[in-house]
């Protein structure tokens, strides 16, 4: 989980097709067509292209969600998400450059809740938006719903306060990592493809070559404690995806 943010809670979530959003790109034309078209489904846009100044706007404007570039001026996407990511709980979702798996696993690492390779798609990118947009706000208004909590031998994972144990050892997991957890878990012992992972996490069917799920699935094991060369919590089915296996 992220670290406990000092910003100011929101009590629910926007409709997704109707919430603030800054978008931090200094390539003009292209910050300027994303703006046009996701201000047709009822977003409103900001544009910022300065690194520097987006951390200050991130933290003080209060935004419901940020599309971040990690190649800008002033201050790099990376160290920003880094920077900000305890004091805005609102999902952030950066762009990298096509095919470069370093910004992809740093980009995770440092808590974003996706990312989305260049040259960005306005359709593909409307819809990630809506489904993490839907993700916030059904976390925003858990608090009402019955506490659902899964075990898996030593590992537990609550739905409600988004908390991951082994034994009692918290385990700190960003939100998309949980996510993916969470979906793991539901269906313990049976396999997930692929494209029902992406379609359910990303909420558009899987192009065969995004590998964002796979990394996640690196990350997940790192932090599970997991062998990444014979795991025995997360394990993969070659061609077909992944399982949460039990050993009870």
């Amino acid at each position: 989980m992220r670290p406990e943010s000092t910003s100011k809670t929101r009590s629910a979530m926007p409709d997704p097709n109707s919430c603030r959003l800054l978008l931090v790109e200094d390539d003009r034309e292209l910050a300027s067509m994303v703006a046009e078209f996701l201000s047709t489904y009822g977003f409103e846009v900001t544009i910022e292209g300065n690194g520097s100044r987006a951390a200050r706007r991130i933290v003080s404007e209060n935004y419901d969600v940020v599309v971040l570039d990690i190649g800008l001026p002033g201050t790099d996407g990376i160290s920003i998400c880094r920077d900000v990511r305890s004091q805005f709980d609102g999902p952030i979702l950066m762009l990298t450059a096509r095919g470069d798996e370093i910004d992809e696993v740093v980009a995770l690492e440092v808590g974003a809740d996706d990312y989305m390779a260049k040259p960005v798609r306005p359709r593909a990118l409307l819809a990630r938006l809506r489904v993490h947009l839907r993700r916030s706000e059904s976390q925003a208004t858990a608090s009402d719903a019955v506490p659902t909590r899964i075990e898996v031998d030593d590992l537990t994972i609550d739905s409600s306060s988004r908390i991951v144990q082994i034994g009692r050892t918290p385990i700190e997991l960003t939100t998309a990592e949980f996510d993916l957890l969470w979906l793991l878990a539901r269906n313990a012992g049976n396999v997930i493809g692929r494209d029902q992972l992406y379609q359910e996490l990303h909420g558009v069917r899987y192009d065969g070559l995004d590998r964002s799920i796979d990394l996640r699935v690196s990350r997940l094991r790192k932090k599970l404690g997991d062998d990444p060369v014979q795991p025995r919590r997360i394990k993969s089915i070659r061609g077909v995806g992944y399982l949460l296996a039990s050993e009870s």
